[in-house]
């Protein structure tokens, strides 16, 4: 199946004794994945970058702990199909992590909008993130959520310039402005997310 067609069916939800029976070599490749499909931009914020594999272990976890069959089982695939890249795209999950509660609600509320200012600078373009078709992350009175879901839409040209140049991924909110560019091994890791 290539990229631009990919999406977690039923025929690819394991059995729950089997998935518990290859659950640790299943994490533990993905996981190791993962560790090249992780930024982190400034003091607290970490974007990961999913993919079919990172969706599929969200969806076999979810399925592990509720016990929901096949009701719950579309339900994920509802839910998580729509963060896997389909071939001109990258996907993230933005996590503003800040582990103290009061410090963390006092900071959420001055980055209202914040998923509205993430972008990625590939060569000399700059490619903005939109938020995916969630529901919307700020609340009225400008207190952000400390999740979102950023997609980064590319065209074959800023593909081909992401393969072979250095890329920046950088968040220009006026409260939280802070860049990183993308190690070498990050991104080639993300470019297997191009068809």
């Amino acid at each position: 199946m290539s990229a631009i067609e990919r999406k977690i069916t039923a025929a690819d939800i394991l059995p729950d004794a089997e998935y518990t029976r290859r659950r640790d070599d299943l994490r533990k490749t993905i996981i190791a994945a993962k560790k090249n499909r992780r930024v982190e931009v400034g003091p607290f914020a970490t974007f990961y970058f999913e993919s079919y594999e990172t969706m599929w272990l969200q969806v076999m976890e979810m399925l592990r702990i509720e016990k929901g069959g096949a009701e719950q089982a579309e339900g994920e695939m509802e839910t998580y199909n729509p963060l896997i890249p389909q071939g001109r795209e990258l996907i993230a999950t933005l996590m503003l992590e800040i582990e103290d509660a009061v410090m963390r609600d006092k900071t959420l509320l001055t980055l209202g909008g914040i998923e509205e200012t993430i972008f990625m600078d590939v060569g000399k373009e700059r490619i903005k993130g939109t938020p995916t078709e969630y529901e919307d992350r700020t609340t009225p009175d400008g207190k952000t959520s400390s999740v979102h879901w950023l997609r980064f839409v590319f065209t074959p040209e800023q593909i081909a310039a992401f393969r072979r140049e250095s890329v920046v991924l950088g968040v220009a909110h006026k409260n939280y402005g802070h860049m990183a560019v993308l190690p070498d091994a990050v991104r080639a890791e993300l470019a297997k997310d191009f068809a």
